[in-house]
């Protein structure tokens, strides 16, 4: 190679190094430092304190706070019904993401922000509305009531206000996924003689997978914290209707704090596995599927 083309290649990978650090972010270690700073502050201090407080319980008192049929009996109600609205929530999240994204009708953009109602709401004003619905006075109480469905008071208005607070988790986590699919694939899918179902089941819902789990982890995290929504509909009867962070509330409120922690260490703990197993589902999926 002639001289000039030796400083030719060298001026090339000049000026690309040059642009390589240009597109890097200028200010990362303050960055960094911000971050770190605020998710200390805001996340891990406050669990610290938590695991702190709990850590003065011995197992014997927290096995006996565990072993009572009220705290049994609100763990079973709280993390069934989270479990089955954040499935119900990812079905038909799934749905109306889908028809959001895929279709063009009159009205979709209202439709659209419509979603978003649960997140804008007060979890207060949206328990004092799913009351005044489904109460047995309610416009959908008052007809339910004489088939025996009882919604407000009951597990199932636990459910409906657990599927009301978490349903916008599942629809915004699974519109971006939708709307990045590869219109082509299933075009190919389509000329090569599949069914629609077939191009669905095969093309478009393995790529989905991943999205809608996540959807379903914020939407089960949701619910198992949530409070405000639920308490109103609930009518919160012990060992019938009552939810694990009512009965948080009530044991401060009868100053057993031991009892609360108890309690709240379980949901924590119980919360960060489902969260890991979920998350290492959604791994294994997406390294499966990319060496597919």
């Amino acid at each position: 190679m002639s001289t000039s083309g030796i400083k030719r290649q060298d001026r090339v990978m000049a000026g690309s190094s040059r642009q390589s650090k240009a597109r890097g972010l200028p200010g990362f270690g303050l960055t960094l430092g911000f971050t770190l700073f605020y998710v200390t502050l805001m996340i891990v201090i406050p669990i610290a304190a938590l695991l702190l407080k709990a850590s003065s319980i011995t197992f014997q008192e927290l096995l006996a706070t565990l072993q009572t049929p009220r705290v049994q009996a609100s763990l079973r109600l709280t993390f069934g019904a989270s479990l089955l609205a954040a499935t119900i929530n990812t079905v038909f999240g799934f749905i109306a993401a889908w028809t959001l994204v895929r279709y063009r009708f009159v009205g979709r953009r209202l439709l659209d922000s419509l979603v978003d109602l649960p997140f804008a709401m007060p979890t207060a004003v949206s328990g004092i509305a799913l009351m005044a619905i489904y109460a047995p006075t309610g416009l959908i109480g008052k007809h339910l009531l004489p088939l025996g469905i009882k919604t407000a008071i009951s597990p199932l208005g636990v459910l409906i206000a657990l599927i009301f607070i978490g349903f916008p988790f599942a629809v915004r986590t699974l519109q971006p996924a939708i709307e990045e699919l590869d219109l082509e694939s299933e075009q190919a899918s389509a000329s090569l003689g599949a069914s629609r179902l077939q191009t669905f089941l095969r093309v478009s819902l393995p790529s989905l997978v991943p999205a809608a789990l996540t959807g379903f982890t914020l939407a089960l995290a949701r619910a198992l914290g949530e409070y405000g929504s639920v308490i109103f509909i609930a009518g919160n009867l012990p060992m019938k209707t009552e939810i694990a962070s009512l009965l948080i509330v009530s044991r401060l409120d009868e100053n057993d704090v031991v009892g609360a922690c108890a309690i709240a260490v379980v949901m924590l703990g119980s919360t960060f596995v489902l969260l890991l197993l979920i998350q290492g589902v959604q791994w294994w999926i997406q390294r499966t599927t990319g060496r597919s």
